[in-house]
C-alpha cells in the first residue's frame, strides 16, 4: 500500500503574532518516523510530510498537492491538540480532491478523546488509539477493521471502538526511525539555542510510558508502564545517527531517562569505552540521579541535564507533582553542576491553585537555584491528563484547541484575576531569569562553546528579536 504520514504544523505560537517557533526549534516528528520505518519494513511504500519541516510548501493547496503527488491509498495524521484542527483541514481537502483516499488520525489528542472524534469530524475514516506501529500495519495490510485492536472506525452511521491495542513488549524489535524521509535532515533541523556545543543535532526517545502520575501529564498513548530500549540498542541507534547523518549532538526526550539505572550505567560504559564523537542532553527526575550516575553521564558525553521542577511552591508540588520536594530539587541541581554538567530547570506557570504569591515563590526559587538554563511553560490542561476531570472546578477554561500548546494561557486559576495578569507575570519572570547578572556571567564564560548557536541566531536575527519582544512586560513596550 502507498501511505503518506503527515505531521501538521498546527498553531505553535501566540495568536496575532508571527510564528517563529520553527526558526527557534525544529525537531523531527519521531513518532511518525517510527511508524514510517515499521510500515516500510512490512513492505509498504511510505512518504512523510512534515508541515513544520524546512522544505514544506506554503498554503493548504500546495501541501495537499505534495501529499497527493505520490498517489497514496492511505494518509495518516499524527496530531497534538493544537495540531488537530490543521490536520483535519488537510484531511477535508484531501477528501474533496480524492474521496477514495482513506484518512486515519493518531497521536495523544486522538487517544485521549477516542471515538467521539469520528462522530463529530466526518472526513476522518479511522482513529488509531495508543501505539500506532502495529495498528497501522494491520490496517495497511487490508485486515478487517473489526479485527484490529486499537482502531476506531465507522460501521455505517455507527462508531465502533475496538479493544485497546496491547503495548509492544520489546521496543528493541522496532527499526530505527526513518530520519532519511525528512527533507533537509539533519542540518535544517535544529535544537533549542545554547543547548548544544556540537552540531548538527537530532533527537531520540529510548523509552515509553511513565510510572508516575503528575496532574498535568497526558499518558493516553503509552499509559503508566515503563518500557525501554536496551543499552545496546541505544548505542547502535546513536551510532546510526552519527555514521549515516553526521549527527554530533542528541537531545534525548525520555521523561525518565535514568529510571532504570542499570541500563544507563551500561550505556555510559559503552560510550566511554568506544566514544562516538557525540554529546547528548537528557532529563532526570529528582531521586533518580545519584552522584556516581551523574559522573558516568559526564564521562559518556552528556552536556546538560534537565529536571522537571514545575513550581517553587511546596503546596502546589504536593498536588501536581507528588513525591518531588524542593529541598531534593536544590540538592539535585547542586550535584548535577558539581559533576560538571549543565542544569536546566523545567517549570510551569498557571497550574490550578496558582496565586500571585505562588508565582512569586516560583520566580524566587528559580533564581535561587543558579540554573544554567530554564524553560517556563504555560500550563495547558489536556483531555487525557488527570487534572482534566476537575479543571472546570479550578478556574476558567477557554477550550480553543489551536491555542492549547503550552505557549498560551487558556486556563485562568480561580485566584488569578485575568489572563493579562498571568501574561504580565510570565513575561516578568522569564525576563528576570535571563537578565540576572549571575546567569549572564555564566553565559559569557561559554561564548566560544555557544558560537554555533550565536551564528545561527545572527543569521535569523530579525525573527529572534521579534520573539524576544514577546517576553517583554507590556509596560515596557512603546
Amino acid at each position: 500500500m502507498r501511505i503518506v504520514l503527515v505531521h501538521p504544523a498546527g498553531s505553535n505560537w501566540v495568536p496575532g503574532k508571527k510564528d517563529v517557533s520553527a526558526v527557534a526549534n525544529r525537531m523531527p516528528p519521531l513518532g511518525l518516523l517510527s511508524i514510517a520505518a515499521y510500515l516500510e519494513r512490512e513492505g509498504h511504500e511510505v512518504g512523510v510530510q512534515d508541515c513544520l519541516g524546512p522544505e514544506t510548501p506554503a498554503g493548504l493547496t500546495a501541501k495537499i498537492g505534495r501529499i497527493l503527488s505520490g498517489n497514496p491509498d492511505l494518509v495518516g495524521f499524527s496530531a497534538t491538540t493544537s495540531g488537530f484542527p490543521d490536520g483535519y483541514e488537510m484531511a477535508a481537502a484531501i477528501k474533496q480532491t480524492r474521496p477514495d483516499v482513506r484518512t486515519v488520525f493518531g497521536g495523544v489528542h486522538i487517544s485521549a478523546l477516542g471515538g467521539r472524534l469520528l462522530a463529530d469530524w466526518e472526513h476522518i475514516d479511522y482513529l488509531c488509539l495508543g501505539e500506532g506501529e502495529v495498528t497501522l500495519s494491520e490496517l495497511a495490510a487490508g485486515r478487517d477493521p473489526q479485527a484490529i485492536h486499537g482502531l476506531a472506525w465507522r460501521d455505517g452511521d455507527r462508531v465502533v471502538l475496538n479493544p485497546a491495542r496491547e503495548h509492544l513488549p520489546d521496543l528493541d524489535a522496532l527499526p530505527f526511525p526513518a530520519y532519511e524521509k525528512l527533507a533537509g535532515f539533519p542540518k535544517k533541523y535544529h535544537l533549542p539555542l545554547f543547548s548544544y556545543v556540537l552540531s548538527p543535532g537530532a533527537t531520540m526517545v529510548t523509552s515509553r510510558g511513565c510510572p508516575y502520575r503528575c496532574s498535568y501529564c497526558d499518558r493516553s498513548v503509552f499509559q503508566q508502564g515503563f518500557r525501554y530500549n536496551s543499552p545496546e540498542y541505544i548505542y547502535a541507534h546513536m551510532d546510526h545517527l552519527r555514521t549515516r547523518f553526521g549527527v554530533r549532538h542528541l537531545n534525548i526526550y525520555d521523561d525518565l531517562f535514568t529510571l532504570n539505572r542499570k541500563r544507563i550505567a551500561v550505556l555510559c560504559d559503552m560510550l566511554t569505552a568506544k566514544p562516538l564523537g557525540m554529546q547528548f542532553n537528557c532529563a532526570v527526575r529528582a531521586g533518580h540521579a545519584d552522584d556516581d550516575l551523574l559522573h558516568l553521564l559526564k564521562a559518556a558525553g552528556c552536556l546538560m541535564v534537565s529536571l522537571g521542577i514545575e513550581s517553587g511552591d511546596a503546596a502546589l508540588m504536593e498536588v501536581h507533582k507528588p513525591g518531588v520536594y524542593l529541598d531534593e530539587v536544590r540538592d539535585t541541581v547542586r550535584r548535577i553542576q558539581a559533576a560538571g554538567l549543565r542544569a536546566k530547570g523545567l517549570f510551569m506557570m498557571g497550574l490550578p491553585g496558582e496565586t500571585v504569591a505562588s508565582i512569586q515563590k516560583t520566580g524566587d526559587f528559580v533564581m535561587s537555584l543558579g540554573l544554567d538554563d530554564m524553560n517556563m511553560a504555560k500550563f495547558t490542561p489536556f483531555h487525557g491528563a488527570p487534572i482534566w476531570k476537575t479543571i472546570l472546578e479550578e478556574g476558567t477554561l477557554e477550550e480553543d484547541w489551536r491555542r492549547m500548546n503550552c505557549l498560551n494561557f487558556v486556563f485562568i486559576p480561580k485566584s488569578i484575576d485575568s489572563k493579562a495578569t498571568l501574561d504580565r507575570l510570565y513575561n516578568t519572570h522569564v525576563k528576570r531569569f535571563y537578565s540576572d547578572p549571575r546567569w549572564r556571567a555564566r553565559f559569557r564564560k561559554r561564548i566560544w562553546e555557544h558560537r554555533r548557536s550565536l551564528w545561527y541566531m545572527f543569521k535569523h536575527l530579525p525573527d529572534f528579536l521579534y520573539a524576544m519582544r514577546t517576553f517583554e512586560p507590556e509596560k515596557e513596550k512603546a
